[in-house]
C-alpha cells in the first residue's frame, strides 16, 4: 500500500535540512520584499528536487517507480517552511517539466528538459485566462497556422513562474480551430521566453505567496515555429487534465506542509505562553483547537501520499485513471480546506502575536486560503468527486 518507506523518510529529512538551512533564515526578508530568490533555483535543482520524475538521460533522478511521491515529499517539506518557495517547486515540475515530459517530442525534450532538471531554467503552462479559469472551455486565446508558424493572439493570468529572468518557455493553450461537432479546439504551444509579441505583464500584488513569481501573459502576433506544438494538435483539453490531476495532489502535499507546520508552531506556543499563571494549553479551549489540528494533519496527509501511491501505481500499469482522479479531487478537497482551517486556529491560539507579521503564523495564513482556489477550486473537486460517485451532473 502506500505506506512510507525508510528511503522516503530519509529523503524527507534530506529536504527538511535543506529547507531550514537554504530557506528558513532568508523567508522572512524574502516575503517582506516580495523577492523572488532565482539562486534558490539552482541549489533545489542541484539536490535533484526538479528531476524526480525525469529519466537520467535529461539529468534526472531516473526513478522507475515511486518518483512523484518523492516529490510530493519535497513540495511537503519546502511548503513547511515556506509556501510560496513549495509551489515554485511544485508549479516548476507539475506545470512546467512534466508537460513536456509528458507529451513532447525528443528534439523538444532534448532542448529544454536537462536545464528544467538543473534548476538552471524554470517552465510555466499558461491555462487560465482572466474570463477562462474553472471554465477551461472558454479559452480565447487563439493560434493560427500561417507560414510555417503559429501566431498567438491572446492573455493568460496568474501564471506561476512565468517571468523570472530564468524562465526558458511558457506553454500556453489556445483556440487552434473547431472540432467535428462545433466545440474549440484546443491545443497546446511552446513559447520561449524573449518571443516576439510576447509580453510579461507586471508582477501581480498579492494577499499571500508573496515570494512565488506569479505574472499575466499577453501574446500580439506572437510568432513561434509550427514544431513548438506540444503533442498532437487538438489534443490540448485532455493535455491540461492530465496536468490537473497531478497537480492536485501536489498541492495537496503543499497543504499538508502548512498544517504540519500550524500544528508545530500551536503545540509550542500553547506550552510557553503564561497567561495566569499557568501555560495556556492547560486550558481545553486550546488544547482542544490543537488536538482538531493534529486530526486534520493525520488525515490530510493519509489522503495525499495515497493519491500520490495511486498516481505512482497508475504510471507502472496498475491503477486506472478514473481512481487518481477521484484520489487526487477528495485529497486537494480535504486537505486544503484543513490547511485554511489549521491557519485560523493558531491565529487565533496566537491571539495577537497570531496578527504581528513577526510570527510566522501570519504569513501562512495568508497563503494559505489560494490552496483552495489554484488547480481548481473546492467546488470543482465536488463536482469531480460526485461525477465519481455516478452521481448525475
Amino acid at each position: 500500500m502506500f505506506e512510507l518507506t525508510q528511503d522516503h523518510e530519509d529523503f524527507r529529512r534530506l529536504v527538511r535540512e535543506f529547507a531550514e538551512a537554504e530557506v528558513a533564515p532568508h523567508v522572512e526578508q524574502w516575503d517582506r520584499e516580495a523577492h523572488f530568490p532565482t539562486d534558490l533555483v539552482p541549489k533545489m535543482g542541484e539536490l535533484g528536487l526538479f528531476g524526480l520524475n525525469a529519466p537520467e538521460e535529461f539529468g534526472g533522478a531516473g526513478l522507475e517507480e515511486g518518483g512523484f511521491t518523492y516529490l510530493c515529499l519535497a513540495i511537503e517539506e519546502l511548503g513547511r517552511v515556506d509556501q510560496s518557495v513549495g509551489i515554485t517547486l511544485s508549479a516548476g515540475v507539475g506545470l512546467g517539466i512534466n508537460p513536456i515530459l509528458s507529451f513532447g517530442s525528443q528534439e523538444q525534450k532534448e532542448r529544454f528538459l536537462p536545464d528544467l532538471v538543473a534548476g538552471r531554467a524554470l517552465a510555466g503552462f499558461g491555462l487560465t485566462e482572466p474570463e477562462a479559469g474553472s471554465d477551461a472551455g472558454a479559452t480565447r486565446t487563439r493560434a493560427r497556422l500561417e507560414d510555417g508558424s503559429w501566431v498567438v493572439n491572446g492573455a493568460k493570468a496568474f501564471i506561476t513562474n512565468s517571468g523570472t529572468d530564468i524562465t526558458s518557455v511558457v506553454t500556453v493553450t489556445a483556440r487552434t480551430g473547431e472540432t467535428a461537432d462545433g466545440r474549440p479546439e484546443l491545443s497546446a504551444i511552446m513559447v520561449p521566453s524573449g518571443t516576439e509579441g510576447f509580453v510579461v505583464e507586471p508582477a501581480y500584488r498579492k494577499l499571500g505567496w508573496h515570494i512565488s513569481d506569479t505574472h499575466g501573459l499577453t501574446f500580439e502576433d506572437c510568432r513561434v515555429p509550427e514544431d513548438h506544438l506540444l503533442g498532437a494538435r487538438g489534443e490540448g483539453f485532455k493535455q491540461f487534465l492530465k496536468t490537473l490531476d497531478d497537480g492536485r495532489i501536489a498541492i495537496s502535499a503543499l497543504a499538508v506542509g502548512c498544517a504540519q507546520r500550524m500544528l508545530e508552531e500551536t503545540t509550542a506556543y500553547a506550552s510557553e505562553r503564561i497567561a495566569f499563571g499557568r501555560p495556556i494549553a492547560v486550558n481545553q479551549g486550546v488544547s482542544f483547537q490543537i488536538s482538531d489540528l493534529a486530526v486534520m494533519v493525520e488525515a490530510a496527509r493519509l489522503l495525499t501520499y495515497k493519491a500520490a501511491w495511486l498516481n505512482d501505481e497508475r504510471e507502472a500499469g496498475r491503477r486506472s485513471l478514473a481512481e487518481v482522479k477521484q484520489a487526487a479531487a477528495i485529497a486537494k478537497l480535504y486537505s486544503t480546506e484543513a490547511a485554511v482551517t489549521t491557519t485560523r486556529i493558531a491565529t487565533q491560539v496566537f491571539g495577537g502575536n497570531g496578527f504581528m507579521e513577526e510570527y510566522p503564523v501570519a504569513r501562512f495564513f495568508r497563503d494559505a486560503k489560494i490552496l483552495e482556489i489554484g488547480e481548481g477550486t473546492s467546488e470543482v473537486q465536488r463536482m469531480v468527486i460526485a461525477r465519481g460517485l455516478g452521481l448525475p451532473s
